[in-house]
């Protein structure tokens, strides 16, 4: 049952922000699957800030993406047609074949998840790498500790909005996050449960911070880099850990960024600052998965999206999520 698909291809390396004459919706024709491979309707892809890194022809712990053919990128979809006893005809799976319609796919690449144990996109948000990302920073990178004072940037985004709830759930004392816009700062008190929130945008960023927490910080989750990192330097606590997990500020310039200013005083303060992928710690993502699952059905953790119809609409998303125009996990819904 070969089927006719539309895909989305990188033809050109972006040059600082992306634009859509960087991007080319393709048509294809994707044959029956042989042994050991299936064919999936995708019915929900991601779109995520980690893949501006891979438009790039440079080396990093992800391969770059091919010019000229289709990106990858996470995605749940139904299995229409098997090749794989292991993988049936109607199984619900979860795999990195993104940014198209139909992906034909070995079948040990696909990973079947209960669609009705939880939403499907679930998968792509609190119950996948998402929110397991946020637990690995504070569990394993920057442990949340009792009585924490603990400051999340891109608090509103797919990880941010997670990392925050996650603390509170570690045993964090109080909760801040950064957000951009009035709106965004409201719902990170009113929603996702955040102590005090910051508007970035409003300037004076570390006076802000210092004022949300006039003690200091114990813990920084840091999506954001640039001032965030310098303002959470100045605010932290002797022995303060900090998770690096991003620095979407960063993702589009065009020439080096220049590090924090005062990052000479992690040494006096004793700061831990480690980077982290969340790749190197699968081993916790059982632990994570029974964790979040109690969470979200005890109405704990809420998991925000944003959602963009249509393949055709997926490069806009992704535009739109590096711009921040949205609030939790930006997902791209597909025609069933």
């Amino acid at each position: 049952m070969s089927v006719t698909s539309r895909e989305v291809h990188l033809v050109a390396r972006p040059v600082g922000e992306p634009v859509p004459g960087d991007f080319a919706l393709v048509e294809t024709t994707l044959p029956d699957p042989g042994p050991g491979q299936v064919l999936i309707r995708n019915e929900w892809i991601s779109v995520d800030p980690y893949m501006r890194g891979r438009m790039n022809d440079t080396k990093s712990y992800v391969a770059p993406y091919r010019l000229g053919e289709a990106m990858e990128g996470g995605a749940v979809g139904t299995v229409i047609a098997s090749g794989d006893d292991s993988v049936p005809v109607g199984t619900t799976v979860l795999h990195s074949l993104g940014w198209r319609d139909h992906a034909l796919a070995p079948a040990g690449a696909v990973r079947a998840v209960d669609a009705g144990a939880a939403p499907a996109q679930a998968y792509l948000n609190a119950l996948g790498m998402i929110g397991f990302t946020a637990y690995v920073g504070l569990t394993e990178i920057a442990p949340v500790r009792e009585g924490d004072v603990v400051f999340v940037s891109g608090a509103a985004g797919a990880v941010g909005s997670l990392a925050g709830q996650i603390a509170r759930r570690l045993g964090a004392a109080k909760v801040i996050g950064s957000a951009g816009g009035p709106e965004k700062k409201r719902r990170l008190v009113e929603e996702f449960g955040y102590d005090a929130a910051i508007d970035y945008r409003e300037g004076r960023l570390e006076e802000q911070l210092a004022q949300a927490a006039p003690d200091g910080i114990d813990v920084y989750f840091d999506n954001v880099g640039g001032d965030h990192l310098r303002a959470a330097i100045a605010a932290a606590r002797d022995h303060a850990r900090f998770a690096l997990c991003g620095a979407i500020s960063q993702y589009n310039a065009t020439e080096p960024v220049p590090g924090p200013d005062n990052l000479f005083l992690a040494v006096g303060k004793r700061l831990t600052l480690r980077g982290f992928i969340v790749g190197d710690h699968a081993r916790l993502m059982g632990e994570y998965a029974r964790r979040a699952a109690g969470w979200l059905a005890d109405g704990d953790l809420r998991a925000e999206e944003t959602v963009v119809d249509g393949i055709e609409n997926a490069v806009t998303a992704f535009l739109d999520m590096m711009r921040g125009a949205n609030t939790g996990k930006m997902l791209v819904r597909l025609a069933p």
